[in-house]
């Protein structure tokens, strides 16, 4: 639990002891005024802003547990990239002023003592409710960050006991701080985790579809990293940092990390210095005697208001749902404390009471359907799942990482209308002959290839370069349709399409061989005699794929994801022109590419049909729409360079491409192997 609470402990002690040094300051400046008796009016203002701060996590929490799922990822991803700023500011103006803020709050004191009772409420209230707005917003995203509040609780509520013990202590003038190095140590690593708030904050909003590039990942180590493991857990705790993160999050964490540190570290040598003086004296300033009141007025109604605003805010925007349940989920106890909810958008609390990471699925136990699913659920923590309930039949299904599936009673929900869309599990089983017929397509496809090589090669050798300049677009559009297979080709891919990115010597390193080392030396000038040996090597690679390939390990969840990843390459490599060695021929891959995409979903739609019948119409509009752009820079036997298009044309591809991959993107969800046992 300690990965998810050391960020909200960090900004419970931070927030706290900047809370606290400011109540500090006020009740050192009122005893030294001799003005004791208005020390209630001090503790009024600071009641009045932890009532406030409260009453806006409430109003958070409820708010958020209102709104339908994309609703709930943009809500959520707005305020994290919100409270990114607010702590951004509140580290540098604590560091610019952490040597002056006492003596400014002495001055609003000593103003505000001359003004009545309700200035000095005033004046507390707005110094320390700003703290606990910035506390409880920064605390709402950490906790919606980890997937549990349980953590977070505990390490803001140690971080603000600390933070008292701290302010006790300066106030008693038995501890000595020095403040500037603190607040300097702990800003850095406030920045740090801000950062990653902020990547999360922004795959919140591509998830809420407030941003595009939802479906564009820079890293994605799902599949050798495990979720659940306890390194996995305290880096994601602590930084944010997911085994799966899109280009924008990268981008965004990267990108604050480096502006934002280095403007931190650089603004040490201008800290402003505070001018020795002391606080100014005062006369004890007599209390007003016009009306007197019962001295517990003014605390009810500093703490009544804010929260009667909350209440009327949750009422507004709708209270939480009542379905939300917790359900323990747990080789064991799989489902414990599921009962039947009220037909609706239902949010349940599923909290992992096992040792065991498990996957979580609600089900209609009849059909095997999902309705919707959390996977990665590590021991101990809470995440929420929020479906749509309609009359029907639910059960939960729990399938730990190692052991057998559990699969909970099931509940019958009446009333509702309707149905509630679901997703048919999809099984090896049923990608099998799918899976055939696809590798039987590769098969004939790497038939092709290896006499169109074998071309290229005996053009080289006889030195007809113009000749080997169209075998090398034909063999290697052949190669380039073949895109759902490049996983299982293993070191074979790298052989014969490897580019040279990330190679010591670049295009000249002996590593770079395959179609685009004869790119470079067909369209740099080389002889045939330079590139008699590569052409011969990447013949004898192409016959070695094609014997091989039979006995490679294809797996069947491959195919899913492949409809969505061809394209995905294509926007990143051949639509920007980074793949090409000189030949101009990008848009020629892309078309390939588009080919074998098309192929492979001809192979999965009896499934995809199935499950989404209205996905494959939109699918295929958006395939012609962008068949018709490439063919357009098509012109006989040559294309146009990428680099040549007008930017017209080119945003259009670009657009195209990029709403093809959005309408894919259900695919690899729609057919994905679930576990069952």
């Amino acid at each position: 639990m300690w990965d998810d609470a050391f960020p909200s402990f960090l900004i419970g002690l931070r927030e706290g002891l900047e809370a606290g040094l400011i109540v500090s300051v006020l009740i050192a400046t009122l005893v030294r005024s001799g003005a004791r008796a208005r020390l209630p009016q001090v503790w009024t203002g600071v009641l009045a802003a932890i009532s406030l701060a409260l009453s806006f996590g409430a109003v958070l929490t409820f708010t958020a547990a209102s709104l339908p799922a994309t609703a709930q990822e943009a809500f959520g991803g707005a305020l994290s990239v919100v409270a990114v700023g607010f702590v951004t500011a509140m580290v540098f103006w604590m560091r610019r002023s952490a040597r002056t803020f006492s003596g400014e709050i002495r001055e609003k004191v000593t103003g505000a003592l001359g003004m009545g009772a309700g200035m000095l409420i005033v004046t507390s209230f707005l110094a320390v409710g700003r703290e606990g707005l910035e506390t409880a917003l920064f605390l709402w995203t950490t906790a919606r960050a980890a997937g549990e509040s349980t953590g977070p609780l505990i390490g803001a509520g140690t971080g603000l006991l600390l933070a008292t013990g701290l302010c006790w202590g300066l106030y008693r003038r038995v501890l000595h701080i020095n403040l500037t190095r603190f607040f300097t140590a702990t800003g850095a690593v406030l920045i740090v985790i801000a950062a990653g708030v902020l990547g999360y904050g922004l795959r919140d909003l591509q998830e809420g579809r407030v941003l595009p590039g939802g479906t564009s990942y820079a890293v994605d180590l799902g599949g050798s990293v495990d979720a659940g493991a306890w390194y996995s857990t305290l880096v994601q705790g602590v930084f944010n940092l997911t085994p799966t993160m899109t280009w924008l999050q990268v981008a965004g964490y990267a990108g604050y990390l480096a502006i934002v540190m280095t403007l931190f570290l650089r603004s040490a040598p201008g800290w402003p210095t505070e001018t020795a003086q002391k606080a100014r004296e005062t006369k004890p300033v007599r209390p007003a005697s016009a009306r007197r009141r019962p001295a517990w007025v003014v605390p009810v109604a500093v703490v009544a208001v804010p929260a009667t605003l909350a209440g009327v805010a949750v009422a507004v925007g709708g209270s939480r749902p009542a379905g939300a349940q917790t359900v323990a989920v747990s080789e064991t106890d799989c489902g414990k404390g599921f009962t039947a909810p009220k037909p609706g958008r239902r949010t349940f609390q599923l909290h992992n009471t096992g040792d065991r990471t498990s996957e979580v699925y609600l089900i209609d136990p009849g059909t095997g359907a999902v309705y919707g699913e959390v996977e990665g659920l590590a021991p101990g923590t809470t995440r929420d799942l929020a479906a749509t309930v309609a009359g029907g039949t639910y059960a939960w299904r729990c399938v730990p990482s190692t052991g057998k599936a559990v699969t909970s009673r099931a509940v019958r929900v009446t009333g509702g209308g309707g149905t509630t869309a679901a997703v048919v599990p999809v099984s090896a089983a049923d990608l099998a002959a799918p899976l055939t017929s696809y590798k039987a397509y590769v098969d004939r496809g790497l038939a092709t290839l290896v006499a169109q090589t074998r071309r290229l090669s005996d053009d080289v050798g006889a030195g007809h370069l113009g000749a080997a300049r169209a075998d090398w677009l034909t063999a290697h559009r052949t190669y380039a349709s073949l895109g759902a297979a490049y996983g299982t080709f293993q070191d074979y891919d790298q052989k014969i399409n490897g580019r040279p990115d990330g190679l010591p010597g670049g295009v000249h390193d002996k590593g770079f061989s395959g179609f685009h080392r004869i790119e470079y030396g067909l369209w740099h000038g080389e002889s045939a005699d330079e590139l008699a040996a590569p052409a011969r090597q990447l013949a004898a690679d192409a016959a070695g794929l094609r014997k091989a390939f039979p006995t490679q390990d294809f797996d069947p969840g491959d195919l899913p994801l492949r409809a969505h990843e061809i394209l995905e390459n294509t926007l990143q490599f051949e639509l920007t022109g980074d793949a090409g060695q000189g030949s101009g021929t990008e848009l020629a891959t892309a078309d390939a590419n588009l080919t074998g995409t098309r192929e492979l979903l001809g192979v999965l739609r009896p499934l995809l049909t199935s499950r989404a019948p209205h996905l494959l119409p939109t699918v295929d509009t958006d395939i012609a729409r962008l068949q018709k752009l490439l063919d357009s820079a098509h012109h006989g036997g040559s294309w146009t360079p990428v680099e040549r298009l007008d930017a017209t044309t080119r945003a259009r591809l670009n657009g195209a491409t990029g709403q093809l991959l959005e309408d894919l993107a259900p695919v690899p969800d729609l057919l994905e192997i679930r576990k069952s046992a």
